[in-house]
């Protein structure tokens, strides 16, 4: 993917020094955090895709500011519910919340994965948000099927998934010992059908593009909430 971008503009990578999968919006504050140049442009960083971001764009680029923030190419999908766990995801909530346009891209599949595809649709759409910018405090989760360029059925944007949690979920196992222990299992689990969702947009090859807003606020509830003020009031004395 950085190959890609630099059709579009100049390109630093700063990036996590190894896997950090379900890393959440995780941010190292108990440990020193190091950034390796191991060639130019380019940082490796022992933390998570969020400290990336943050030590980017307030120390190591302090001075050029990046017009615009992508991270991935995750190898996996993060599809509904998932960009809650997603350190891809998060670090361009990150780059949202420091005030520049993010985009998150991961590729489906699992071993062998077309990131050529992924990285030319990234240079198309980073071209794009350049252009016309994002809204306030919305940032973009592109997923992209498993296909070669060529076999891609059209770009959708859509809404978040929703998974199906079961007992399933969950895998127990014994260990040599007899003590037991658990693997969060992912295999197993179903989506919902939700007409638009990002889920059956890759299902029938079309890459799906999310916007993401940082106010989780549900702005109804809290009209409903105020009805309570009152009896919430009396709770306290």
């Amino acid at each position: 993917m950085a190959e890609a971008l630099k059709e579009v503009g100049k390109v630093v990578v700063i990036a996590p020094d190894r896997e950090r999968n379900a890393a959440g919006h995780a941010l190292t504050l108990h440990k020193p955090l190091r950034a390796d140049e191991i060639r130019a442009g380019v940082f490796s960083v022992n933390g998570t895709p969020t400290d990336c971001v943050n030590l980017g764009v307030l120390y190591l680029l302090k001075g050029s500011r990046p017009d615009l923030i992508v991270s991935g190419i995750n190898k996996g999908g993060n599809l509904g519910d998932d960009v809650t766990y997603s350190g891809t995801v998060s670090a361009a909530m990150e780059g949202t919340l420091l005030g520049i346009p993010s985009i998150a891209f991961s590729q489906l599949g699992d071993g062998s994965f077309h990131f050529e595809t992924a990285a030319r649709f990234a240079a198309g759409l980073a071209r794009q948000v350049l252009e016309e910018g994002l809204s306030r405090e919305v940032f973009l989760n592109v997923n992209v099927p498993n296909l070669p360029l060529d076999r891609i059925e059209g770009v959708q944007i859509t809404t978040l998934g929703k998974r199906i949690f079961d007992d399933s979920t969950i895998i127990e196992k014994t260990d040599p010992r007899g003590r037991k222990y658990f693997w969060i299992g992912l295999a197993g689990m179903k989506w919902e059908d939700r007409k638009n969702s990002d889920h059956e947009a890759v299902a029938r090859g079309e890459i799906s593009v999310t916007p993401l807003h940082l106010d989780l606020t549900h702005h109804p509830t809290v009209e409903r909430l105020r009805s309570w003020k009152e009896r919430l009031e009396n709770e306290i004395g």
